[in-house]
């Protein structure tokens, strides 16, 4: 086959598939329009989220056999039009499911014992130690939404902190274990003071951390995000950081991104003039990440691999 490449992998996907006989064309400055002109005559297709693939790229590929996703999300690609043309669209979340939970476990550390915080304290002079009081992670109740590759991932890093550990799934069920308590999303608003987000963005998910969701926690919550920032109504958040209903949050993604999320500007106006944004970057209950949770030196490489060996099989 011959195989687009419209952004950049690590360099053992080109490798295992070159060696398997295919071409690999790279296509890493191309615009939208230059691809579409010559899309026409490639098999495959491997992305990140530069360009997003709706049904105009998707009928201009006319050959297309197969779309391989470097990573997780797949909100950029028309995947049910793609899947309706015989084209198989293919991801890697197995490659960067790790640099998740990692990232997501310490980012809710960082929280809980306000490291963050306390690092600008001690650099600015203050030796404040009271208010910089922690809170262990095992004593509390950890909710997890969205039980797949990151979610599973998070609660194996979790398993051995002694924390309860309570997930919802809507599309599984029969996952419970002696480590992680199968539950509805009623209990873990009842019961959790923890959430961590981890699922895809579809139209269901879109918003669904809201005003209303977010009230219906009894207990003090802090917040982590590792999934996609338009789960999240960002004003409803931040009007909850600012009641203390949330007593803390991690964002690693932001409402305020767009497809190409690699190329997202903070200095933009519109975000400059955004009270929202304005809070969560003064807030010190706050951490802020620049959508990197997935985003380490190993998963690079486990993602091309995961891809190179889901392509060769696919068309074996």
């Amino acid at each position: 086959m011959k195989i687009l490449f419209i952004d950049k992998p690590h360099e053992i996907l080109k490798t295992f598939l070159e060696n398997a006989g295919h071409e690999v064309v790279e296509g890493y400055n191309l615009d939208r329009r230059q691809i579409l002109e010559r899309i026409k005559d490639y098999q495959g297709l491997v992305i990140r989220s530069r360009i997003a693939l709706d049904k105009e790229f998707i009928d201009a590929g006319s050959s297309l056999k197969f779309i391989a996703r470097s990573g997780a999300g797949m909100e950029s690609i028309d995947t049910d039009y793609a899947q309706s043309k015989n084209i198989a669209c293919i991801n890697s979340p197995e490659g960067n499911m790790d640099a998740v939970a990692e990232h997501a476990l310490g980012c809710l550390l960082s929280l809980l014992n306000n490291l963050s915080k306390a690092d600008r304290e001690v650099r600015a002079g203050k030796w404040i130690r009271e208010e910089n009081r922690g809170t262990e992670l095992g004593s509390l109740s950890v909710g997890i939404i969205g039980y797949g590759n990151m979610g599973s991932a998070f609660a194996g890093k979790l398993s051995g902190i002694g924390c309860r550990i309570l997930v919802y799934d809507k599309y599984k069920s029969g996952f419970g274990s002696t480590n992680v308590i199968e539950t509805d999303l009623q209990t873990i608003q009842n019961e959790c003071e923890v959430l961590s987000l981890h699922t895809p963005l579809t139209a269901e998910t879109e918003f669904m951390i809201n005003a209303s969701f977010l009230e219906k926690f009894k207990k003090k919550l802090w917040f982590i995000n590792t999934a996609r920032g338009r789960c999240v109504r960002t004003n409803d958040l931040v009007r909850a950081l600012k009641t203390g209903r949330v007593a803390g949050a991690a964002l690693d993604v932001f409402e305020y991104e767009d497809s190409s999320f690699e190329k997202f500007s903070l200095d933009n106006e519109s975000l400059q003039k955004n009270p929202d944004w304005q809070y969560l970057v003064s807030a010190p209950n706050v951490i802020l990440t620049p959508h990197i949770a997935g985003w380490s030196h190993q998963s690079s490489r486990k993602n091309a691999q995961i891809l190179a060996d889901k392509i060769l099989r696919f068309f074996q």
